[in-house]
């Protein structure tokens, strides 16, 4: 093997990954991919938010709150939004192994008291705490990308459902076989 370090500017860089087995490998280089691609997000659209879930946490706050001045239905969807919002940092709370009712109550509290996005999941010390001051910061590409996704994602099957509650209008002639299961008479 040949290293040549310390060369300013260098037009090219090679990693070498090893592991003890192919899939160690095979992870190793996905877990490297995926890095890559956040400091490209990083460099091409140069903003960042504070990771772990604290600004879906303080969004879902103020949806929540602002539910209640809506109607009916409409107060059921931004509530609901609000909820898979808050899943976010949830999930990354039961996947630090942290208790989920007390890691809900203490991130819903600590984002009221800051009311901005400070605190989040801390998933190396499985606790809820201010990650500005740790910098532990996301790219706002990535965070744009996954709530736009997302909310796509609910609009089409919201639209999906809406096409199937509308059905065939009652009085309307079905199919041949179409009553009950199979095409028997009920």
């Amino acid at each position: 093997w040949v290293f040549i370090e310390g060369c300013k500017n260098p037009k090219s860089i090679t990693i070498l990954i090893r592991g003890g087995s192919q899939r160690v490998v095979d992870e190793a280089e996905r877990s490297i991919h995926d890095a890559l691609m956040v400091v490209k997000d990083t460099v091409e659209y140069p903003y960042v938010v504070v990771g772990g879930g604290a600004p879906e946490a303080v969004v879902s706050k103020k949806l929540k709150k602002r539910s209640a001045s809506l109607a009916s239905r409409q107060q059921l969807a931004v509530e609901k939004y609000a909820d898979a919002l808050e899943s976010i940092p949830m999930t990354l709370a039961e996947n630090a192994g942290m208790s989920l009712v007390d890691a809900q109550a203490e991130l819903r509290t600590k984002s009221q008291v800051a009311g901005k996005p400070r605190f989040g999941v801390d998933a190396f010390k499985g606790k809820i705490v201010d990650l500005s001051s740790r910098d532990i910061y996301e790219p706002l590409s990535v965070k744009n990308q996954v709530i736009n996704s997302g909310t796509e994602a609910a609009c089409m099957i919201l639209r999906i459902d809406d096409i199937i509650s509308a059905g065939t209008p009652k009085g309307a002639p079905t199919s041949p076989g179409a009553e009950g299961y199979g095409g028997m008479p009920e």
